[in-house]
């Protein structure tokens, strides 16, 4: 680890600009760990369709693509007692998948009673865990509605299987706009976009959290990975794929950058994809900055702990209205940067209750800004439930960066893979690290020596793995055929 035995955990404290979270030891972050709550029959189940999802078809019937929609299928799931205006807000979006498809039979309109279980809600469709049959619940799924009503849980657990995005707008006109957007991406003659991919990485010199982002996930991703005995090197993720690379990264990662970077001239065409690695910025319950704040970008312009206000930090009030993002996917690696739980999942005294950080759960302001702009919203935004945890992409120093999940998901991205199907690593590893995890825990009941390190490493890495959620419809994909 780059600082001896001291754990920094990600994210800013918006009231205080000191970290949401005191660095740890290791020994302290283990006895977490240990404490954490068991669950049997879950970390069995990810054990079996650990295996299941590593095959080529992913637990769909022989043959059927998974990269495919038009084999794959695609679904809607409503709240049970849905408003119809959103429904009918949303009605062209399904009638453009129908007719994407040319299939009905694999593209459903389903519904999720509040507090069902995954377990419950796939018998009730007719389905079992591992068994994922498209005409009956298709392969990718878009979930409509609060998060308090659809839990982060349920979405977690079903996007191990299947391909899952995330909605939830305040307003109906807010989801006829993104519907509107998308299908017009996809329809029109020629897209917006030239074939360029952005990067824009924050680091500070006095914070080992973004020293670490930027020098183990934003510069390999950007620049590559220099060779290293018998391995070679490896070119930035978007120059292996063809695409143009812009790094904003240390001290040019500021918030007027990045705003630059979203505004291009009319003579330019604007970046198919945003990359961006940052503290996310964290506000108390009852804040009444947290539901608009809460997973903003910290930038380079904070001057250093102790020290915070909103010109420091790129939230959804900070959008332009002239900001050309139509057609774009963004990637947030920030905490909270897709969404904030209603308590503490991971971080609490051993035997006692997580502590309440929002008074329900929420998706996050700034990739809905980003999805309903008025001048064409952008087709999805990757980000992170809870804390995005940096350490999960530190090696040890003969081996580098671990960020292979990174450049697949961006890689499978780029070459215009469905997003709901270009995340998939992450869902694996969850389900990998789950199991591994279970299985080091069992062997410290057992009374067997289990090395600190290797537990705080394998949960900090299941925990980050888990966390990543697709806001905006899981079947957009970029048109890589037409960038140029």
């Amino acid at each position: 680890m780059p600082d001896g035995d001291t754990i920094y955990i990600n994210g800013i404290n918006g009231e205080t600009g000191e970290y949401l979270l005191p660095p740890m030891g290791v020994e302290d972050m283990a006895a977490i760990a240990i404490g954490e709550p068991k669950n049997t029959a879950k970390n069995n189940w990810l054990a079996a369709i650990w295996h299941k999802i590593k095959t080529p078809f992913m637990g769909l019937p022989l043959g059927v693509d998974p990269a495919d929609v038009t084999q794959a299928g695609w679904g809607i799931v409503f709240l049970k007692d849905e408003d119809a205006a959103v429904k009918a807000a949303l009605q062209p979006l399904i009638e453009h998948r129908k007719k994407q498809i040319h299939n009905d039979a694999i593209v459903k309109i389903l519904d999720y009673t509040p507090g069902e279980k995954y377990e419950a809600w796939l018998g009730r469709n007719g389905v079992s865990p591992g068994s994922t049959i498209p005409s009956k619940v298709p392969y990718y799924l878009l979930l409509v509605g609060d998060p308090a009503q659809i839990s982060f849980e349920f979405g977690h657990l079903l996007d191990v299987e299947y391909g899952v995005g995330w909605l939830h707008f305040d307003t109906p006109a807010e989801y006829a706009t993104y519907a509107a957007s998308v299908i017009d991406y996809e329809t029109s003659s020629s897209v917006p976009n030239g074939k360029e991919a952005v990067f824009f990485g924050t680091r500070h010199p006095f914070d080992q959290a973004t020293k670490m982002s930027a020098d183990y996930l934003v510069n390999p991703l950007a620049d590559g990975i220099s060779a290293a005995g018998s391995d070679p090197a490896t070119p930035g993720v978007a120059q292996q794929w063809g695409y143009q690379t812009k790094k904003i990264g240390g001290n040019d990662a500021t918030k007027a950058n990045l705003i630059d970077a979203l505004c291009q001239p009319a003579d330019r065409k604007p970046p198919a994809f945003l990359f961006t690695a940052s503290h996310g910025m964290g506000f108390p319950s009852g804040s009444p900055a947290q539901k608009a704040s809460q997973g903003a970008l910290l930038c380079q312009d904070w001057p250093g702990f102790g020290t915070i206000s909103p010109n420091h930090y790129f939230s959804a009030a900070d959008v332009p209205a002239g900001a050309r993002i139509q057609g774009m996917v963004i990637f947030h690696f920030a905490c909270y940067g897709g969404g904030t739980p209603d308590h503490d999942q991971f971080v609490h005294d051993p035997g006692q209750p997580p502590a309440q950080i929002a008074a329900s759960p929420f998706l996050a302001a700034l990739p809905k800004t980003w999805l309903t702009h008025p001048g064409g919203g952008a087709l999805a935004v990757i980000g992170h439930v809870e804390r995005a945890w940096g350490y999960s992409i530190i090696g040890a120093a003969s081996t580098g960066p671990q960020i292979q999940t990174f450049q697949n998901a961006i890689g499978r991205t780029l070459i215009g893979q469905p997003l709901g199907y270009a995340l998939k690593d992450f869902s694996e590893r969850y389900a990998a690290l789950s199991t591994s995890l279970s299985a080091l825990l069992q062997q410290k009941e057992w009374g067997q020596k289990v090395d600190p390190d290797d537990l705080v490493t394998n949960w900090i890495e299941r925990n980050d793995a888990e966390g990543y959620i697709l806001i905006g419809d899981p079947a957009v994909k970029l048109r890589a055929n037409d960038l140029a």
